[in-house]
């Protein structure tokens, strides 16, 4: 079992940037895989980008470029930088995770709101 705790949004203007933080406490074996997904009022959620036990990446297409996820395991805490944001990026974002790679993983945080509007 793993909690999980996101931090870092809020109001941004077209151009901005972000950097989310995510902070897991438990089972370090529950953080093996972590992940980043995001959803908009009326719509699904869809991953954004995620990293593997063996630090791979993967990332949703419209993000590439502008976003870098990467963790720092010492503080059990992920990220999310977010550069060049665009109003389309506006939503929930939530942190996940799980023992192995699995999307999604099984645990989920709070989420938190970033808004992206001049």
């Amino acid at each position: 079992q793993v909690q999980l705790v996101e931090s870092g949004g809020g109001l941004v203007q077209p151009g901005g940037s972000l950097r989310l933080s995510c902070t897991a406490s438990g089972s370090s074996a529950s953080m093996y895989f972590m992940a980043w997904y995001r959803q908009a009022p009326g719509k699904q959620r869809d991953l954004v980008a995620a990293i593997t036990g063996s630090s791979s990446t993967n990332y949703l297409d419209s993000v590439k470029g502008r976003f870098t996820i990467s963790r720092d395991n010492a503080k059990n805490t992920l990220y999310l930088q977010m550069n060049s944001l665009k109003p389309e990026d506006t939503a929930v974002y939530y942190c996940n995770s799980d023992s192995f790679n699995r999307y999604p993983g099984r645990y989920w945080g709070q989420g938190t709101q970033v808004t992206v509007s001049s």
